[in-house]
This record gives structure tokens, C-alpha cells and sequence, in this order.
């Protein structure tokens, strides 16, 4: 029985993260439940509400989000190269066949109530990758360790968007902006 909820949780969440990143958070409950190949009972049985689902489907991408924005071994030296490899990997994952541009940016542009159970996991991503980025200008010597990396985050946000949206290619284009702003910080 355990095995089987386990199952069954997995087939929900695995849903959940497709449709909400494909689709967007307004999919029904019936509709992920379809998906999932569950029943509303099942889904009400394992969460509270549609809302619990999307957080935990958020929660649940965290480890793979993390794992493609890390920079490639040879870019991860010093911080001005570990920026700039985390950039060049952002623009590799959006040229991939579905990208759609960041989740957690998606969910907290949906959602628009911060309050919100998967607003509170997204914040916390992005909240996360700034702070590392001000704590990696904060070793490369930037003037302003936070205003860059408050910049940072608006090119990150900003090239996942319109990336994800179709808008744009990036093709070193982050990269690019993201080296005149470290230049014009004073980073190494």
C-alpha cells in the first residue's frame, strides 16, 4: 500500500511539474488528474488543494534546476568565470526542444499572491540564486556586491523570460551583458 501511494504521488507530482511548466498553473484539477492518471480522490487523499500539488511539483524540480544551472567544471574557477559559466549554461538549457523559460519565475508571475504555498518555494529559488550571486561579486571584488547582484537576477529573469516566451535567442547575449555590468562593478 505504501508503494502504491508512493506511486501514485510520484505519478501526481511528475504531472503536476509538466503541465504547470508547459501549461501554466490555471490547468484544472480534473485535467491533472487525467494526467496523472489518478483519481481527485487520490489527489485529495496525498494534498489539500491544487495549490499543495504546485508546491511540492516546484519543491520537486529544485535538485534538477540546481543541477542545470551549474557551471561546467572548467568554468567554475574563479567567481567571474562561475558567473559566466552559470550564464552560458542558461543559454544552453534554452535552446532546448520545450524550455519554456524558469518555473519558479513563472509560478511567482502567475501566481501573483505571495503567500501562496508554490509563491513561497519560488521565492525562495530566487532568492537562493541572488544570494549566491552577491556572495560570488562579494569575492570578486565588486564595488556594490549587492546592486550587481541584483542585476544579475534581472538578466537571469529577464533572458529566461524572453527565451521562454520565443522572443528572443540568446546566443551570448547574457553573457555579454553580464561581463559589461561585472566590468563596470570592478569584479575580477
Amino acid at each position: 500500500m505504501a508503494t502504491d501511494k508512493a506511486s501514485t504521488k510520484d505519478r501526481l507530482l511528475d504531472a503536476a511539474a509538466e503541465l504547470f511548466y508547459r501549461d501554466g498553473v490555471s490547468i484544472g484539477v480534473e485535467a491533472l488528474c487525467r494526467s496523472a492518471g489518478v483519481s481527485k480522490r487520490s489527489m485529495y487523499q496525498l494534498f489539500a488543494s491544487k495549490d499543495e500539488v504546485l508546491a511540492a511539483s516546484l519543491e520537486r524540480r529544485i535538485p534538477v534546476y540546481d543541477a542545470q544551472l551549474r557551471p561546467a567544471a572548467e568554468d567554475a574557477g574563479t567567481p567571474r568565470a562561475w558567473i559566466l559559466g552559470l550564464f552560458a549554461q542558461m543559454e544552453r538549457a534554452t535552446t532546448e526542444p520545450g524550455y519554456h523559460g524558469c518555473p519558479f519565475l513563472a509560478a511567482l508571475v502567475e501566481l501573483k499572491d505571495p503567500e501562496h504555498p508554490a509563491s513561497v518555494v519560488a521565492r525562495s529559488v530566487k532568492e537562493r540564486l541572488q544570494e549566491t550571486f552577491r556572495t560570488r561579486v562579494e569575492e570578486g571584488g565588486a564595488r556594490d556586491p549587492e546592486l550587481l547582484a541584483r542585476q544579475l537576477m534581472l538578466v537571469f529573469d529577464g533572458a529566461s523570460a524572453r527565451a521562454g516566451a520565443g522572443i528572443e535567442t540568446l546566443d551570448g547575449l547574457t553573457t555579454a551583458t553580464v561581463t559589461a555590468l561585472m566590468d563596470a562593478a570592478g569584479m575580477k
